[in-house]
């Protein structure tokens, strides 16, 4: 039988337990979401800065592989988490056939759809109250006094004209809005790169629409966890066709040795 004539592999889908949309391991779920957002974060804005480019496609181009990496690790991740979880609830459904029981606990650590949203969503608040901050505050960026050069210096003694040049002296300090805006431009530094610094009206769209940009990793891990249920399936299914596989052969090799076992001589009279 060839290939295209194989008859695809029945799917195997097992019952499994439903769980809560949080638990005892949603904390410590997202704070490790969080430590993955910032490590993406690091790694993005040491990589970005080296991929501004005068081209723009080809800045946007680059720039987008590495925005869509980031996402891209969260959702691999999450799958993982979404299968281990439907694997415990498969287990507490067994006992449960088998009249055994179960801790509420138990019950509540199990497979449920909003689990992984809501993980990725508490994780992500730190940075999203940022950009939710920054959003509100946003305004386009102003070009600031420049340096003053060094012959004026003996000017600014003069009460006439010495008040003009005060404003090239005083240094501008750190205000909130601009460590909100630090925070806000490393999380989205691929995004920032595409735009570009110089575009002014453009960095200051993305900076209204961080918020919701900055969803999109935590969109992607909560889907990535749905795909638990789906993994799951695909094991168990690849489990029963190598089962089938291997009585296949086992009964192909007793036919085998059937066949080649050599007969009796028949005893004359």
């Amino acid at each position: 039988m060839t290939e295209k004539n194989k008859k695809p592999a029945e799917k195997v889908v097992k019952p499994y337990i439903t769980g809560s949309p949080t638990d005892e391991k949603t904390l410590p779920g997202a704070l490790g979401f969080l430590g993955m957002l910032l490590l993406i974060g690091v790694m993005s804005f040491l990589v970005c800065s080296s991929l501004s480019f005068d081209s723009l496609p080809l800045r946007i181009l680059l720039n987008g592989v590495v925005a869509l990496a980031g996402p891209a690790v969260l959702y691999s991740n999450a799958v993982g988490k979404g299968a281990e979880a439907v694997a415990r609830g498969e287990i507490l459904w067994q006992k449960k056939e088998k009249g055994k029981d179960y801790s509420a606990s138990e019950k509540a650590v199990c497979f449920h759809p909003l689990k992984g949203y809501l993980t990725a969503l508490i994780g992500s608040l730190p940075i999203l109250l940022c950009a939710a901050a920054l959003a509100v505050m946003a305004a386009p960026q102003t070009t600031e006094a420049g340096t003053l050069p060094g012959w004026l210096n003996a000017y600014r003694r003069r009460s006439d004209i010495g008040n003009a040049l005060a404003a090239y002296a005083a240094a501008p300090g750190l205000t909130a809005e601009d460590a909100l805006r630090m925070i806000v431009r490393v999380a989205l530094m691929p995004f920032v790169a595409m735009i570009g610094g110089e575009n002014r009206q453009g960095m200051l769209l993305l900076e209204r629409l961080s918020p919701l940009i900055l969803l999109i990793p935590a969109c992607a891990y909560g889907t990535g966890y749905l795909q638990g249920r789906r993994e799951r399936t695909r094991i168990h299914t690849g489990i029963a066709e190598s089962i089938r596989q291997r009585a296949r052969r086992e009964r192909k090799a007793r036919k085998k040795r059937a066949a080649g076992k050599p007969r009796t001589p028949e005893q004359l009279n």
